[in-house]
């Protein structure tokens, strides 16, 4: 929940390639303090914690930031979802199983924005086993 001096954070992820929810996906949480106009100056990032979406994809239980939180990064860990959608998909045909080769592009997706005190930030990610896009949500 946002206040007058910090922001809050929410995030949810929709696998694109089925139309459906990214269950159990880990999502950690990492702010920094200090604005810049150059990449890479302010604070040093403080790790904050994460959780894991649930069934519907959501991410309900992110730590809170701290008071002049002016930049966040979610790290998403897509790599064992795709791998466990993977084995399920080949469970029942064996003989369609790749001979080794990676396939999972993105093992993991990051995500840094900047916010400001007294608003929220919803910020979707959508997913597919080869691209990815994020938004601004409401």
């Amino acid at each position: 929940m946002s206040t007058d001096t910090t922001a809050s954070v929410s995030t949810h992820i929709l696998d694109t390639s089925v139309g459906r929810p990214a269950g159990e996906v880990a999502v950690r949480l990492a702010a920094r303090n200090g604005r810049s106009a150059h990449y890479g100056q302010g604070g040093d990032w403080q790790a904050l914690g994460g959780s894991a979406t649930d069934a519907d994809g959501r991410c309900k239980d992110l730590p809170a930031l701290p008071e002049g939180t002016t930049h966040v990064r979610l790290d998403f860990a897509v790599e064992a979802y795709f791998e466990k959608k993977q084995a399920d998909a080949q469970q029942d045909a064996p003989a369609n199983r790749d001979s080794g080769a990676a396939q999972v592009f993105f093992p993991e997706v990051a995500i840094t924005f900047a916010v400001s005190p007294g608003e929220h930030y919803h910020v979707p990610l959508l997913l597919n086993p080869f691209g990815y896009s994020v938004y601004r949500g409401s």
